[in-house]
């Protein structure tokens, strides 16, 4: 493996798993909880988010090496970023209304949610701050998009197991909820942790 192979892997992976979008940055935490109530909408909300966010970093890169930095506009990146996140979300609701109008419906109110998702533009500010290249920026974007279907499906997984359990009175709900995440956030916190 080459060493710009292996640099992408490493991306790819930290970005999924270790620097965990949800779990470990704690963005994106709205839609986390909201649709996290069934596997099948995690999972489709999981891929409408892989599909913005990498296409997102993809074009905030192009956009921002060859527009705003050529231009000196730089100072611009926040609102640019922020309209090509819009636009994208805008396409993902029009083919998912048009082709799977009941996962659109599930989605409900957090599909235009994608826009105003934090860890979209956080995604793409992260990739302008750290300098990577066009491709580096789309691998950075998938991984993080990988990560967060990764975590949401888990947590619908394991709502769908446990919603008929018998919770103390107090832990019911929310708070069931809130601590699930706090024990995937450690369990995802292993991964970082190199054994000496």
């Amino acid at each position: 493996m080459s060493n710009t192979a292996s640099t992408l892997f490493l991306v790819l992976i930290s970005t999924a798993l270790i620097n965990n979008v949800v779990l470990a940055q704690f963005l994106g935490i709205c839609p986390f909880l909201g649709v996290s109530r069934s596997t099948k909408t995690a999972a489709g909300m999981g891929g409408a988010v892989i599909f913005v966010i990498t296409i997102a970093s993809a074009v905030a890169a192009v956009l921002y090496k060859f527009v705003l930095v050529r231009f000196e506009l730089e100072y611009l990146k926040t609102i640019v970023f922020i309209m090509v996140i819009a636009f994208l979300v805008q396409l993902v609701e029009l083919f998912l209304k048009k082709f799977v109008p009941p996962l659109y419906k599930a989605l409900g109110v957090y599909l235009p949610l994608i826009t105003t998702n934090c860890a979209v533009l956080g995604v793409a500010l992260t990739n302008v701050q750290k300098d990577y290249d066009i491709l580096t920026s789309i691998i950075s974007g998938f991984g993080t998009a990988v990560g967060f279907c990764v975590a949401i499906v888990i947590m619908a997984g394991i709502r769908e197991k446990t919603e008929n359990n018998n919770f103390p009175k107090a832990f019911k709900g929310t708070p069931a909820v809130l601590l699930t995440a706090c024990l995937m956030s450690i369990a995802f916190y292993g991964f970082g942790v190199l054994p000496k």
